[in-house]
């Protein structure tokens, strides 16, 4: 197998870390709801309990998928503000527009919170960039207005 090495910020390995203990601790909930629900008798039948099956293997897996995560994981500090790189904030202005992002790897990217991955088109286009500089993405030049 081939370890991948995984960019996280503190805050994004805090998180996981968050999200992994609570879904540890409900693990008897679920083997509770699963044990009730077997009780109930024909299981071919039984909706309550392939729910709370299917619900303890969307668990598990993503408690796997968590502990291979941080494992894995390479927690980034924000560099030099020199230049775009992970754990950045970047500042910039698109035709007039501006918008601010915090470069990530692509475990943490999450747009809606303005976290975007050094390996979507914008990241790519902006990564390792100067403040002050233009990039070319989708067709349009962007301005890196600040990096912090």
């Amino acid at each position: 197998m081939i370890k991948k090495n995984i960019s996280l910020t503190a805050e994004g390995k805090k998180e996981l870390e968050k999200e992994l203990d609570e879904l540890i601790k409900s693990r008897p909930q679920i083997a509770e709801r699963i044990a009730t629900a077997r009780a109930f008798g024909d299981l071919s039948e039984n909706e309550e309990y392939s729910s709370a099956r299917n619900e303890q293997k969307l668990a598990e897996s993503r408690i796997l998928e968590i502990q291979d995560i941080l494992k894995n994981a390479k927690v980034i500090r924000g560099g030099k503000k020199d230049k775009v790189s992970l754990g950045a904030t970047v500042s910039l202005d698109m035709s007039g527009r501006k918008v601010e992002y915090i470069l990530v790897g692509p475990t943490e990217a999450n747009p809606l919170e303005g976290k975007i991955s050094n390996e979507s088109p914008i990241g790519k286009a902006i990564f390792g960039h100067k403040a002050g500089e233009e990039v070319e993405f989708n067709g349009k030049k962007v301005k890196i207005a600040e990096i912090k």
